[in-house]
This record gives structure tokens, C-alpha cells and sequence, in this order.
């Protein structure tokens, strides 16, 4: 059945202007991580990303990696841009990253000039697109010298294949260095994407979210539930299926009874605020200063509404 945005999509989300850009992100964006690679239901994929716009979700986010298999998910994208949303494509803000890992040999991973230029040809031609709206660095390249990954990106947007670029996982001092660098380059760092959440403050603790404040850059929050911890999913236990139980990206003995503890108490307190835990660990992050948005992933539609009940909070 052909796809047709819903006209009042504008109405059901909130905006933020990210940094001291032109740029308006919804409070809430939708994260390809995970749900959206080859092993997953294409037809769940688009059901989600069809209502994630419905919805006002006008950003994307994914990256080389996201899957899996890594590469799979800006496959999906592609497959849905022509499908569903090429009509929308002005409307849509969509963002991919190149650092991890991609293919065998040397100048496949890190932040090497040729990695990343050749990293972004190949997610373009995976998503179908001429250009991405934000292209990042994926994570801090210590090997690398810096001027030569920010050379890389400022390069990619004199020639048109993405319209901003941002940092993700850079250490505060190397973020210092590349918001100058691309500053001077006349190519503004546009975004900082972090691991922000109640369980993990890093990005305050280390002074990040305040440089960024100060600066005029936005700041977009990934594993804002904590890969599921920050959600009714463990309060009683480890269930069958779940992250923790197959041990990838969570650790059975992550869950201490000291954590187990603190989780039950911000459970009652959400209770006794008319929230779940995850609506209020959402809304936590987005009452943070300097935050612009936060990224959620969803594996339903049904969890992908109950996430933005949030915006009712903020």
C-alpha cells in the first residue's frame, strides 16, 4: 500500500534548534542501531519508521556498522527512501557515521582520510541518497592525527555529500581541538552524540555537555535506557530473550543487587509521577541543559509510542 504522511505530524512533536545552527531537531529521534539490520522483519522496519514520522520523527539516525550484518540498516533505509519517503527527503534530517570497523585490511576502520570518504561513498549508495544532512566521526581515532579525520569531513561538505558533520565519543580535549579546527575551516562542528542517561553521566561528569553548551554545538543522546535497564524489562529478573540472557551488549552480572535496587526505586518513583521508568528516563535526559535531542530505538511500534509519551513531560 502506498505511503502517505500523516498532515498532522508537525503537531504531535516538539523541536530544538541544535546549537547556534539553523537546524531544528525533533526532542526525540529515531536510532537504526538496532531492529532495522537484515535479520530483522523488513515490514516491522518500515512500520516503525513509517510511524516515527507520522509522529514528527524527522530525524534518522544510522551508521556503517548498524545491522546487523554491518552495512544492513542504511540497506533498509534505501529500501525505504524508495518505497516510502523519497517524496519526503527535504523533510527528513538523516545522519550516518564512519570509525568502526567495515572491512578487512587497513583503511578499514579508525579516522584515516581514505577510510572515511570511502566509508561515506559506500553508505550512500547503500541508502540511495546523494547526500547524507550530517555525517560523523564515529568515535576518537588516537593513531590518526586529528587535522587529517576533520580535514576528511570539512572535505566531504565542499563537496556536497553531507550538509554538517559532528563527533561522537571524542574526549574532551580532542573535541576543544576539532571544534576549532572546523570552525576556522568555515564547517561548524554541528552536533557532539554521547551516551547520556541516568545510569551513565559521563558526558557531564567529563565537561563535554558544558563545552558544547558554551560553544554553541548541539548535543544528541544515545542509550538513553541504558540498553534496556532503565525500563520495567529486569526490575524482576533476567527474562528469556532479552540483551542481558544472550550477553552481547549486557552483562548477567552488570544486574547487582545494589543496581537492582536503585532501578526498583526510580521505578516507584516514576510510578508516583504517572510515568513508566523508561518515560521517566527520557525525560530526564531531555531536561538536561544543552541537550538537543535524544535517540531511541524501538523494536515495535507499541514501544516506539509508550517512548514518546515523554513529550508530555518536557
Amino acid at each position: 500500500m502506498e505511503y502517505t504522511a500523516n498532515e498532522y505530524r508537525y503537531t504531535r512533536m516538539k523541536y530544538e534548534r541544535c546549537g547556534r545552527s539553523g537546524v531544528m531537531l525533533p526532542k526525540v529521534s529515531l536510532g537504526f542501531w538496532h531492529n532495522f539490520g537484515s535479520v530483522d522483519p523488513y515490514e516491522r522496519s518500515r512500520d516503525i519508521a513509517r510511524y516515527a514520522f507520522d509522529n514528527g520523527i524527522t530525524h534518522f539516525d544510522l551508521a556503517n556498522n548498524y545491522g546487523p550484518i554491518p552495512g544492513s540498516a542504511e540497506e533498509t533505509l534505501g529500501r525505504l527512501m524508495d518505497e516510502d519517503f523519497r517524496p519526503y527527503r527535504d523533510e527528513l534530517f538523516i545522519s550516518t557515521k564512519a570509525g568502526y570497523e567495515m572491512w578487512q585490511g587497513p583503511y578499514g576502520n579508525w579516522g584515516s582520510r581514505k577510510y572515511m570518504i570511502a566509508s561515506l561513498e559506500q553508505s550512500l549508495k547503500r541508502m540511495r541518497l546523494d547526500y547524507v544532512d550530517l555525517f560523523y566521526s564515529h568515535r576518537y581515532d588516537p593513531s590518526t592525527p586529528l587535522e587529517e579525520t576533520l580535514q576528511a569531513l570539512v572535505d566531504i561538505v565542499r563537496h556536497g555529500k553531507a550538509l554538517y558533520v559532528g563527533i561522537s565519543r571524542w574526549t574532551l580535549e580532542a573535541t576543544r581541538f576539532a571544534h576549532q579546527y572546523l570552525k576556522e575551516h568555515d564547517v561548524p562542528m554541528l552536533i557532539y552524540q554521547g551516551r547520556l542517561n541516568m545510569l551513565d553521566r559521563a558526558p557531564q561528569q567529563d565537561g563535554i555537555l558544558d563545552f558544547c553548551s558554551q560553544e554553541g554545538v548541539g548535543f544528541i543522546s544515545f542509550s538513553p535506557l541504558a540498553q534496556g535497564l532503565l525500563t520495567d524489562r529486569y526490575l524482576h529478573g533476567i527474562p528469556e530473550n532479552s540483551r542481558m540472557s544472550k550477553g552481547k551488549f549486557l552483562k548477567e552480572e552488570m544486574l547487582t543487587p545494589e543496581l537492582l535496587a536503585q532501578l526498583r526505586a526510580w521505578n516507584d518513583e516514576a510510578a508516583e509521577k504517572g510515568q513508566s521508568l523508561a518515560e521517566m528516563a527520557l525525560t530526564w535526559i531531555l531536561h538536561q541543559p544543552g541537550v538537543t535531542s535524544v535517540l531511541v530505538g524501538a523494536s515495535s511500534v507499541s514501544q516506539l509510542a509508550k517512548n514518546l509519551q515523554c513529550l508530555k513531560c518536557i
